[in-house]
Parts: C-alpha cells; structure tokens; sequence
C-alpha cells in the first residue's frame, strides 16, 4: 500500500518453435513489462522488423477506412483468441480490395464538400449586394476597363479616396453600411495596377465570381441556392453510399483491425528478444502476485522453456525497475497529483496516502466555508461521476475537488462563515459561531499556527525521507544526506535556537546553537562522509580548496532553505485571512449596488456572482498554492522520484493503448 508493487526480474530461453505460443502468453494477459534482451539478435532480426512495420502501415490503412466509414474500432469478441499472426499479403490484399471500394465514393463527397465550400462563400460576398441592378459578370475580362467590386472598412473610404485623388477613377458607394459599404472602383486598363495596390492597402475585399454565372446580383444569388441544394443532395446520397459500405463492411474491418494490430504488438514485441542459434532470450519484469500463474501458462505453451526468476530488493536506486502503483480507485485522483511531480522510484515510498489528507488540509484551511465548500463538493461529485458532459473531461479531478470541498466545509465551522456571512447568522434556528477562531478578527494567531502546521510537516517529510534511505540501505546518506538525520538534527537544533532565544524553550539556546554546529559540520562534509561510508572513491572531487568553498556554498543554501520553507507555511495563514477579507469587500459591493443589507436584488446578485467568483478565481488560486505547499517545500525533503512506468505487454483495443 505505501510502497509499489513487489516486481520479479524475469529471463527466458524460448525454443524457435514455441517463438509465437510464448509470445502470445507474454502479449495477452497485461502482466509482463518487457525489456530489451542483452543478446544481439543473429539473423532474422530485421524480417522481425519489416513485419512490424507492415502490420503498422496496414493498422493506419484500415483505421483510415473505418474512418472514411464512421466505424468505431469496437471491441474484440468475447470469445475471439489470437491463434497465430496474419499473413501480410493475404491482409494487404484485402485492404486494398476495400480501399478500393470506398475510395471512390471518398473522393466525390470531398470534392463535393470543396465545391459546396465555394459555392457558399462566393454566396455569402454576393448577399451584400444582392439588391444592386447592374450586370456584374460585365466588368470582368474588359479590354480597357479595370473594375472592382467589394466590401471595404468604412473607416478606410476617405483614405481610399484620397490616395487616388492625382489617379483618374470612378468611385461608388452601392450600399452604404457602419462597418463594411460595398463600394464600386473603375478606371482605365493603364492604371490598373496604380488602382489594385491602393484598392488592396485600405483592406478593399474584391467579389470573386465564377466565370459561369451571369446576370445580376440577385440572379446569380438564385442560380447558386440552385446549385447548392444540387449539391448538398449530392452530398448526402454520397454519404448514404458510404454508410451502405460500412454496415456491410464493418465486422470485417473490426476483425481485421483486432488481427493486424495484435500481430503487430507480436511482432514488435520479437524484434526486442535476443536470438541465439536455436532459441531466443527474453527479458523483462511481472509482478510478484501474477508471477506463478504466468509461469504455469508459459510451461503449458512450451514445455521446453526455461524460466529463472529473480526477485528484485528495495536497495539500492533501482530506477531500471518498473513501477506498478497498487492504489484503490479512490486513491487514483491523488496518485495523478503525485505523478504531475514525478512517479516514485521502485525503493521509495509513494506518498499518495500523505497527500490525501495533507492536501485537502491545506486547502480546507485556506479556504474555509460552509457554504463555498458544499459547492465544491457538489462540483467535484459532478465532475466524478461524469453525469454533467461538459464536466466529463475533468473527472480525474472531481475526487480531489469533492475532499477539498469537504475540508473547506469543516474549517468553515472552525472559522464561523457560510457564503462569507459571519455575524449574526442562523442555522436551522442555531446561531453561526466560530467553533475555533475567525482569520479575519485573528490575524497573527491565524499566521502563527500556520508557521507551526508547517514545522509538523516539515518533520513530517524529514522522517519519510530517513525512513526511505533505511529502507533503500542508503546508509550515507541516512546519516549524511541534507535530508538524512544530519540535516535533520540540523533543523530541529535551529529551530530550538530560535525557540530558547525568544523564551519559547527553558533551555540555553547555547545548547542548540552547539548541536546545530555539530550537524552543520556533518552537513558541509556530506560527500566525504558520505563516500567514505558507501565506499566509494575519491572522496573529493577536485581539490580541497574548491571542495570547501562549494560545500560553504551548499550548507548555506541548506540552512535558507529550511528557513524559507518554514515560512512559506505562513501563506495558508495569509490565505485565510485573505479569503475572510475578500468576502467582506463582496458585501462592501453588494451594499453599494443594493442600497443597504436589505436593498433587494441588486444585493443579492452581488453576493451571488462575488461568491461565485470567490469559488472559480480564488479556488484556483489556492488550488495551486496548495500544490506548491505539497511539491516543493514538502515533497523536496524526501521524494526523489524517477521512477519508470510498468507498460507490460498487452493485446487490447487499439483505442485503449
């Protein structure tokens, strides 16, 4: 539950023969995440290859059909097994065949779809002036005539205007618009490109008409409807066509989909073996819950195998073993929050548990409400269960939001405030008081528990981070590391200093001071200790000189950053209060826009769309302050991270890989 799932290393020495039935049984049942074989492949390598890619090219050929068609790839049959992989050109020849069927049909709709494109658009210029009785079709190809007719800015007639004042021309006004007149633009074959680069500068947009319509504006216009509504039935008898192939077509283009894919994950799945004259060697990693019924099946399939097994151990860095996170379905929404930082490494703790209540605390206390975090919640539920569509796409979101919701729910009775009343409310006949403190009346209280919350977590993240170098036998940096016990010895003798100096602790500050030396001394000689300890060398790398003053260097950035991290804790404070203070500037507006408390409508709109937008703008934000709470200043103590995803081998629909 706290650590990924235990992973066995896996090597197996596969007879030519039985090539395919173990594939098979390593593709199909998603439990067997496959590594490249440290044996050089001798021989068929490449033919391995060239299948691979002809069952990719096919894959896309028939998923461009299906498409073509509007058939979803669907599922594989209940009952339908993978007996052996097919054969190309059998494929290829079908495809074809089918490419065939439905290209033709294709290429009409679109050429169709393109003319109707036109037709609308040369349309849509013409319905401006529609109602101007003037043969148009007349102006063009004229021998000594140059004539534009279009649309143009209205802001841009004068300076058209006036930039053709020294150029003969015949300028017209045909329909007079505030944004866009249609404008008429004549003048002699000589000046023509005098007249166009003017015309084109003050962003005049000529009519272009297709040589085959004549007449006036309105003809044209009747002609085009004509042609469109010709068109739009050609369109859909095309598509009739189609859908006619596709209902025919469709279980054998999803049949030979399913085919053509599985033998591709097959194929490419070879080419990554290692071959040896007779057998090839396969490598790679299942876990250790799926690993005996993978062996029975293995045996079942070839009973000349040979199977070793090695069970991999927590120490060490392991960032080659593949991480399988074991977290309900509940957890999921957190675990994404953990993998948007980095995916645990095979040794270390996954800290999902840790955020699922560090993090709605944090929110909760940030943004306390009743009534702001009851929305929430219903807005997370919504966003979960995916019954509001718009919302669909946020689903993996909707369990943080719901747990956030309810966190600012409970701190809103510690905090006395429902939709940012906080005086003088009643509910359910019971009168509204804080059960712990209001932020906005309890300033420095507020900040100071804060700074504290954020000292426990800080500890909090020391003692995973210890407790992950003893669990991967990293003993330097368990006694060494800046977040080993040295580091951490480090910052509770600094925060015991500051507490004897102002009286907090009846100890000597002395005391702490000294420790908080000794841990210091342990902390800047880190990599000497720590190389000494693991047993490597040299100890220092480069000279002495050097060593000391980057060490220096180091240890002071160590001790402003427990410093800034410790602070940084004082914003869920600042937050609170800033929320308390937002809400009142709401009923400041609210009053103002209503006239008094009980100024009517006004007043209430306000309040609702300034708690709406307290919700959406400042949930935001203190959604990303929270994350950063979480990311940097907790994470950073003890999550490395690096960790590789378990992707094991797996025959499903294409759409879900």
């Amino acid at each position: 539950m706290f650590f990924p799932k235990e992973m066995m290393e896996i090597e197996l020495i596969v007879p030519a023969k039985y090539l395919l039935a173990v594939t098979k049984v390593l593709s199909g049942h998603g439990v067997f995440h496959q590594a490249d074989s440290s044996y050089p492949s001798l021989g068929s390598g490449n033919t391995w290859q060239e299948s691979a890619a002809g069952y990719a090219g096919l894959e896309r050929r028939i998923q461009v059909i299906m498409q073509a068609l509007s058939i979803d790839e669907g599922q594989p049959q209940a009952n339908k097994e993978f007996e052996t992989m097919g054969d190309l050109d059998v494929i290829r020849s079908a495809v074809e065949g089918m490419e065939d069927e439905v290209k033709q049909a294709t290429d009409q709709r679109i050429a169709e779809k393109k003319r109707l494109e036109q037709l609308e658009s040369t349309l849509h210029q013409l319905q401006p002036v529609a109602d101007i009785d003037l043969d148009i079709s007349s102006m063009r190809n004229s021998r000594y005539l140059f004539s534009m007719l279009g649309q143009i800015p209205a802001a841009n007639v004068e300076r058209l205007q006036t930039s053709l004042a020294r150029v003969p021309n015949v300028f017209l006004t045909l329909r007079s618009d505030i944004s866009k007149p249609v404008v008429w633009l004549a003048g002699t074959q000589a000046n023509a490109d005098v007249l166009e680069r003017a015309a084109r500068s003050a962003y005049l947009s000529p009519l272009s008409l297709p040589e085959e319509y004549h007449g006036t504006p309105a003809k044209i216009i009747a002609a085009l409807q004509t042609t469109i509504e010709s068109t739009n039935r050609k369109i859909a008898d095309l598509e009739l066509t189609l859908a006619q192939i596709g209902k025919t077509r469709i279980e054998q283009l999803r049949a030979l989909l399913w085919d053509v894919h599985a033998s591709r994950v097959m194929a490419e799945a070879i080419v990554r073996f290692g071959q040896l004259r007779y057998t090839y060697v396969v490598t790679g990693w299942v876990q250790s819950d799926d690993m005996e019924s993978l062996t029975q099946r293995l045996k079942t399939a070839s009973k000349e195998i040979l199977i070793e097994t090695l069970p991999t151990t927590r120490s060490g860095f392991n960032s080659n073993v593949p991480v399988a996170m074991q977290n309900s379905k509940f957890l999921k929404p957190f675990q994404m929050l953990v993998n948007t930082y980095s995916r645990p490494r095979y040794g270390e703790l996954d800290p999902t548990w840790f955020i699922v209540f560090m993090f709605p605390f944090l929110f909760g206390a940030m943004f306390g409400d009743i009534g702001q975090g009851l929305v929430l919640t219903l807005l997370g539920y919504l966003m979960a269960s995916k019954k509001v569509k718009s919302l669909s796409g946020l689903s993996g979101l909707g369990g943080v939001v719901a747990l956030c919701g309810a966190s600012a729910t409970l701190f809103g009775f510690l905090y006395g405030s429902i939709f940012g009343f906080e005086e003088d409310v009643h509910i359910f006949g019971m009168k509204l008081e804080p059960l712990w403190i209001s932020p906005i009346h309890h300033i420095m209280d507020v900040l100071m528990v804060a700074v504290g919350a954020g000292v426990v977590l800080l500890i909090l993240a020391y003692l995973i981070g210890i407790f992950n170098y003893t669990v991967s036998k990293e003993r330097g940096h368990l006694l060494f590391g800046h977040n080993g016990i040295a580091g951490f010895v480090l910052y509770l003798s600094l925060l015991g200093f500051g507490g004897a100096s102002f009286g907090v602790l009846p100890v000597s500050p002395t005391v702490f001071l000294a420790l908080a030396i000794l841990a210091g001394v342990g902390v800047l000689f880190s990599e000497v200790f720590i190389h000494l300890v693991e047993g490597h060398r040299p100890l220092i790398d480069g000279g002495i000189g050097t060593y000391l003053i980057q060490a220096g260097v180091e240890l002071f950035e160590v001790i402003i950053s427990m410093l800034s991290n410790t602070l940084s804790y004082v914003r869920v404070g600042a937050f609170a209060v800033a929320h308390g203070g937002l809400s009142q500037a709401i009923f400041i507006l609210a009053k103002l826009a209503g006239g008094g408390e009980d100024g009517g409508f006004g007043y209430w709109i306000t309040l609702i769309l300034g708690n709406l937008f307290i919700i959406g703008f400042e949930g935001l934000i203190v959604g990303i302050q929270t994350m950063r709470l979480s990311y940097y200043e907790f994470f950073s103590k003890f999550f490395t991270g690096g960790g590789m995803r378990f992707e094991p081998l797996t025959l499903k629909p294409v759409q879900e890989e």
